[in-house]
């Protein structure tokens, strides 16, 4: 290394092991304060941070330890020693030394930062996505990076040991759009026609399956056109991975060996395994979600036999016209004042439910409701044996067609998990959803749509009802579920060209159509398609959780905002005439009440 700019240590790697070294270092001034002749700074790296003392002796260093400011570039050459016992300092790692300098070199000013670079900032996030890279020098953004370091890093030690091979797939791909919006790229040489990012490697990686390579993965960069929020982005990272000769049971279990040996080496936790596993019906049965949050009870409950044959008409008109009635039990809030219950009402209203009735069990055993009246002692009696329902508690009933109950009442079930305090937040809660229903009805499309993707292999037992009646089809499809989050999904793949045209025919494809979109795999599938299977994990989701963070904005180093823009550099940005004349391209904007009027 240039002598010029040497550095031997790391500033947050030096301990009392290291008392009488001669150090030099370099990073940034995190904080410098000048104590009656001797200047004390707090000298910042990648590592952590180091204290620096420099007194007058130091000569010319000590003058330019005088003019320096947060987020200057220094270096310094000095000797470590041990701090005193009353001025150990216990909340950094190197609390115990400081290096006395001899020689203060600045490599470069700052201005004053816009916000402080420390830890735990009530700082507006557009103002750190427009200074990201002062956003990324504070110690729990490096932080959260170098988990996801470790974290790919474990990823690939592992798979490599399991035999898979890492291939890159092209990210110039053919527009497929079956699924979310595609960002498109205009091709110069092929006037007229548009490559698209892709949404996934999901083609080529069953490709690569026909070609024989049996176990594939890749760290793979991703793009969706799609609205955002604080899980999505515009372009994100996933560990897609693909195998042949293979059942669901084999990847499941493969996979959980992997998030095993990632959070352990990671983080240093033990995941239990083997995880658990619920069907898709079950999981929407008893928490409304098919990504269940299973760190606390308070499941869904079908109380239709419960309430049947009552005076309540409400109750009685929605199940005579094929609607169901649910209810939660949230234990000990029988107390809860009127005004929140009322809130509640508005709060379910979000997810479509036309109303919320409750009932508050007194410490007698009596009813407290607006609805009691309407059921006998028989039903008061029946609701509460089938509610599990003791002195004290609340139920909540939601009563509609069963999508907005499954919707309304498992996202009022997270709502009062949270009121009552019920979630652990260091809880790790992994469950496998499996056998997803093959296809859901588009009432926009007027037509079945696949619920992953068209190539999720039906289960056997369904294949005869892709022609006949396509909603009764299931799926071997499967998602890895942490704490009410989708960390990942992936499916047994189709491998016979037959299966794959019905599944085509069921979502409405004709043989054209299907030909101008797939016909290359199709074709591929005449030539010895294996049986094969894969999965892809979320990685940006992935480090939210294990980093405790509540966006993943805060897991990436250059994120976009929810209008899929940076901040930083100003993308999306305008572009010259001469380069889309070279694209063959001319821009139209159509004004927001013509796309409106068109509609």
């Amino acid at each position: 290394m240039s002598e010029k700019f040497k550095r031997d240590h790391h500033c947050g790697t030096l301990t009392k092991a290291d008392t009488g070294k001669e150090v030099a270092l370099c990073g940034w001034v995190s904080k410098r304060r000048d104590h009656g002749g001797l200047i004390f700074i707090d000298l910042r790296d990648r590592s952590g941070i180091c204290q620096i003392v420099i007194d007058p002796d130091a000569g010319e260093s000590f003058k330019n330890a005088e003019t320096i400011r947060s987020e200057y570039v220094i270096q310094v050459f000095g000797k470590v020693r041990e701090r005193s016992a009353e001025t150990v300092n216990p909340h950094i790692a190197t609390g115990d030394i400081e290096v006395v300098a001899d020689t203060l070199n600045i490599l470069n000013s700052s201005k004053t930062p816009p916000f402080y670079i420390q830890d735990g900032i009530d700082t507006d996030e557009n103002l750190r996505l427009k200074y990201r890279y002062l956003d990324l020098r504070r110690p729990e953004m490096q932080a959260n990076l170098i988990l996801r370091h470790k974290v790919t890093k474990l990823m690939r030690d592992y798979l490599d040991e399991k035999g898979f091979l890492e291939i890159e797939t092209p990210m110039l791909c053919k527009s497929t759009p079956e699924g979310a919006r595609d960002y498109l790229v205009p091709s110069r040489v092929n006037p007229g026609k548009f490559y698209a990012l892709p949404q996934s490697p999901q083609i080529f990686k069953q490709l690569l399956m026909v070609a024989g390579y049996e176990k594939y993965f890749q760290i793979v960069r991703c793009f969706r056109d799609e609205d955002l929020r604080a899980d999505r982005q515009p372009e994100f990272t996933q560990l897609d991975m693909e195998m042949s000769f293979i059942e669901m049971e084999d990847v499941l279990d493969l996979m959980e060996g992997l998030i095993s040996y990632v959070f352990k080496g990671a983080l240093g936790v033990d995941i239990p395994l083997p995880m658990k596993r619920i069907s898709w019906d079950e999981a929407m049965d008893k928490y409304g979600s098919d990504k269940p949050d299973l760190r606390f009870g308070m499941e869904l409950i079908n109380m239709v036999d419960a309430v049947s044959g009552s005076d309540f008409k409400v109750f009685n008109a929605i199940i005579a016209d094929g609607g169901i009635v649910k209810a939660i039990n949230v234990k000990g809030d029988a107390r809860i004042p009127r005004r929140e219950l009322d809130g509640l009402v508005d709060f379910v209203a979000i997810y479509g439910a036309k109303g919320l009735a409750w009932m508050q069990i007194q410490d007698d055993g009596s009813v407290k409701s607006p609805i009691a009246k309407f059921f006998d002692e028989a039903h008061l009696a029946r609701i509460k044996e089938k509610a599990g329902a003791e002195p004290g508690d609340l139920l909540l009933f939601v009563a509609d067609k069963p999508a907005v109950v499954a919707q309304a009442l498992g996202a009022l079930r997270i709502e009062m998990a949270k009121r009552r305090n019920l979630i652990d937040p260091d809880k790790l809660c992994f469950t496998w959803v499996t056998k997803f229903p093959m296809f859901e009805y588009s009432e926009e499309e007027h037509r079945y749509v696949a619920m992953h993707h068209p190539f999720t292999a039906p289960c056997d037992e369904d294949l005869p009802f892709l022609q006949t009646d396509p909603g009764k089809v299931y799926a071997k499809a499967y998602d890895m579920v942490l704490n009410g989050i989708e960390l990942g999904g992936g499916s047994i793949r189709i491998h016979r060209r037959d299966v794959q045209k019905a599944v085509f025919e069921a979502i409405g494809l004709s043989d054209e159509e299907a030909q101008e979109k797939f016909g290359f795999m199709m074709k591929a599938f005449e030539y010895g398609a294996p049986p094969h299977g894969g999965l892809a994990f979320g990685l940006d989701r992935m480090i939210m959780l294990m980093s405790k963070r509540s966006s993943i904005r805060d897991v990436i180093a250059f994120p976009k905002t929810q209008n899929a823009n940076d901040l930083m550099s100003e993308a999306p940005n305008t572009v010259d005439e001469k380069q889309l004349r070279e694209l063959h391209i001319r821009t139209v904007l159509v004004a927001k009440k013509d796309k409106e009027t068109k509609k």
